[in-house]
Order: C-alpha cells, then sequence, then structure tokens
C-alpha cells in the first residue's frame, strides 16, 4: 500500500469524531477486529459530562486504509503512534483513555511514551502478553497462538467464527455476529498482521512503567484475558485498581454497557481520578 502516513490529516486517518461539550477528553480506543461503534452504547453515557473521543484504527471502519505502512504496524508502537498524535492533534490532553483488549496496551505504549497527555488509563480485558512464558501465564501456549494465526491465514470467516464466542460469550449471539461482520470488513491484509502485533507481542515491560493513575476492569469469564492476567496487572501497575464485571466473554463494553459504564464512571469520581481530571 502507497505511505500516505504524514500526508493524510490525521482526524481523517482515523476516522475521528468528537462529542460532548464540556468536561475533560476521554478518548475510547477499539480492540483487535472492532471498529469505533463497538463503545456506542458505553462512550454516549460520558457525553454529558466529557468531551467523547471516539477514532479508528487504521485499517478498520472509516479508516484511511491507504495510510497502512506495514514496518510502522508491523508492532503496536505504530497503533500508538498514531493515539499520541490523535491527543496532538485535538490540542485538548491531558486525556482519560479507555482501551479495549490490545488497544489496553496500545494506551499503554502511549502513555509510557508521553505521560504528559494522559490523565488517567481505563484498560478493558487488557494483556500485556498472551503466550505462557517461565513465571508467566498468558492462557496460550506458542502452538495455541500459531494454530490460530495458521487458521486467520486461510480462512479470516472460519477463524472469526471460532473466537467469537470467547469475544462475545456464548450467551451473547448478536454481539458474535456484530463482531464477526466487523472482522469481515477489515482488510484482510491488514488484519492479519494487527493480529501478529496483537498476539505475538510481550508489553509486560512496558505496563511495569506505567506512572498513570489506572483502572482495570475485567470480565469474570474470559477465556483470552482470564483473572490470572489482570492480577498480574494490578500487581505490576503501582498506581491501579481493579473491577472484575460479572459476566462472560471478553467484550463487556458491548455485553454489559451499562455496568461497564458504571464501573468507569464510579472509578472517575475518586480519587486519584478525579483530581487528574480537573
Amino acid at each position: 500500500m502507497s505511505n500516505l502516513v504524514g500526508s493524510v490529516d490525521v482526524l481523517s486517518r482515523n476516522n475521528v469524531t468528537v462529542t460532548g461539550q464540556t468536561g475533560p477528553l476521554m478518548i475510547f480506543s477499539h480492540g483487535f477486529g472492532c471498529d469505533q461503534t463497538m463503545w456506542r452504547s458505553v462512550a454516549s453515557q460520558f457525553e454529558p459530562r466529557a468531551r467523547v473521543v471516539l477514532f479508528d484504527h487504521v485499517g478498520a471502519g472509516g479508516s484511511v486504509d491507504e495510510a497502512y505502512e506495514e514496518a510502522k504496524y508491523a508492532s503496536l508502537a505504530g497503533y500508538a503512534a498514531d493515539v499520541i498524535e490523535i491527543v496532538e492533534a485535538l490540542g485538548a490532553g491531558p486525556v482519560i483513555f479507555v482501551g479495549h483488549s490490545v488497544s489496553a496496551t496500545i494506551g499503554v505504549l502511549a502513555a509510557v511514551a508521553r505521560p504528559e497527555l494522559f490523565r488517567s488509563l481505563v484498560l478493558v480485558c487488557a494483556s500485556p502478553r498472551y503466550i505462557d512464558t517461565d513465571g508467566y501465564r498468558g492462557g496460550f501456549t506458542e502452538r495455541d497462538v500459531e494454530d490460530l494465526l495458521e487458521l486467520m491465514d486461510k480462512n479470516t470467516t472460519d477463524w472469526s467464527a471460532m473466537m467469537a464466542p470467547h469475544v462475545a460469550g456464548a450467551s451473547a449471539p448478536k454481539v458474535q455476529s456484530d463482531w464477526q461482520s466487523s472482522v469481515c470488513r477489515i482488510n484482510p491484509t491488514i488484519a492479519k498482521a494487527f493480529a501478529r502485533a496483537t498476539f505475538l507481542s510481550d508489553h509486560r515491560a512496558d505496563y511495569a512503567l506505567v506512572r498513570t493513575p489506572t483502572l482495570l476492569i475485567d470480565s469474570e469469564d474470559d477465556v483470552l484475558a482470564p483473572d490470572y492476567v489482570g492480577q498480574w496487572i494490578s500487581a505490576a501497575v503501582p498506581d491501579s485498581s481493579r473491577v472484575v464485571l460479572p459476566t462472560e466473554g471478553h467484550s463487556p463494553h458491548m455485553t454489559a454497557p451499562d455496568l461497564t459504564a458504571g464501573a468507569i464512571a464510579r472509578e472517575l469520581d475518586q480519587e486519584p481520578f478525579r483530581r487528574a481530571a480537573q
């Protein structure tokens, strides 16, 4: 694909939308296979108290596919650089960053690189590393991840059908269908590269560097980010608190938006989040 990053306006490149009239800036960042619409039921609840920013990662939703650069987006650092560019383009930092799944890690990378731009982090179903290694459990073996990526290389439709119950939970067929449709709309080349950057990465060291006030929101039954991963992050991030929702699957913001929004709102009303947002 042609290299248009830098020639395309960042707000157009990432299909940035801003709603709400007052209060701190809250930027919502979607996970793999999703787009900004996946946050609609949560983000809208904050419009009376914040300026709400939604965007699409390059390759997703209404972003500019032609802005995709293979070298840049081979790692999550490329997506974190985009988040920083968006915040700078809006000229309204520091922000409250809310990231789901891989976007939680993208937010961590951005906050570690430019801590002055971030008031607080809300990480939903985060995982710094998906593959088990000595002294760490991520939930998957190397063979598991290789099989997942091989299936995706062969047939994205079959891959998304297999993953959908884990992403949305077995009891949420509508959310499963929405997620599968979203995955299938992504350019296959970009989707496969993003999947590799997601599932093969190890950002434990970056999580340990976070000094931004952080809220962890996890799902009680989540195969992709099991409870022990959330416990690891909670111990690794010094200024953090953790809420485990009574939900199934990896996407409580889609299956239980009111519970997710309530958890965010309660924490934002507490110190140090309230102090950071002033």
